[in-house]
């Protein structure tokens, strides 16, 4: 279905971890899916500060989490949460009255909105965007590692404009455009020359918890169908 073409900032600058051997795609955007907090309803002292902590009776029935059905950035989180962390964990977790919702840009909305207190889980770059603007939330980064979750760009093998998808491929993968992806979209990027958004942790300061992708692709339905025997949604 692709067509093998890498990007010079790609061949050049990219780690091998974001960028396919075989020059069939590379990450053209990250993000993170941390744990967070309203500011008004949790003080930091007494935030959680790992997802350990989550299973604290004084968190039952003020957390809010997607689904792995429905957002890939969770499906790909649980994956690695339930590696690192085992199946018992959620069993755990599904017993504290999770508010469950769908995509995984919906937790942030119900914490800042105050239907929550805290987020199990969610794309990091709406987070950066709120605290951009002085909304009241906090990012926590787990001590046990944060989810990665990439996002690959490729050529069609068929694109009716081959010359233009190549050109356009090449520009958006430069330090340039990856640097708006950034500062407009508060997302992270795999190119060494871009910075990070005003206000965001530094990338490098984060412990990651390891993307395995094509695990991610062969069990997602065995995920969704555990995840859905503890939290029966």
């Amino acid at each position: 279905m692709l067509a093998a073409y890498m990007p010079e900032d790609v061949a050049r600058d990219f780690p091998a971890m974001h960028k396919d051997p075989d020059g069939m795609f590379a990450s053209w955007r990250i993000t993170l899916c941390p744990i967070a907090y309203n500011t008004k309803l949790v003080k930091s002292e007494e935030a959680p500060k790992s997802f350990a902590d989550l299973l604290d009776p004084k968190w039952s029935g003020k957390m809010v989490k997607a689904h792995p059905g429905y957002s890939g950035v969770v499906m790909t989180s649980t994956q690695q949460l339930s590696r690192d962390l085992g199946w018992s964990w959620f069993e755990k977790l599904s017993k504290q009255k999770v508010m469950q919702v769908q995509s995984a840009t919906e937790p942030p909305k119900k914490m800042l909105a105050g239907e929550r207190a805290i987020m199990v889980d969610g794309g990091e770059y709406l987070l950066v965007l709120m605290k951009e603007k002085n909304d009241p939330i906090e990012i926590v980064y787990p001590t046990e590692g944060t989810p990665l979750i990439s996002g690959p760009s490729g050529i069609m093998a068929n694109a009716p404009n081959p010359n233009a998808a190549r050109l356009f491929q090449a520009w958006s993968f430069t330090a340039e455009a990856q640097q708006l992806n950034i500062d407009i979209a508060g997302l992270r990027s795999a190119h060494p020359k871009t910075k990070d958004h005003a206000g965001a942790r530094k990338f490098s300061d984060i412990k990651l918890l390891r993307e395995e992708p094509a695990v991610v692709a062969d069990k997602a339905d065995e995920i969704k169908a555990q995840y859905t025997k503890y939290f029966k949604v």
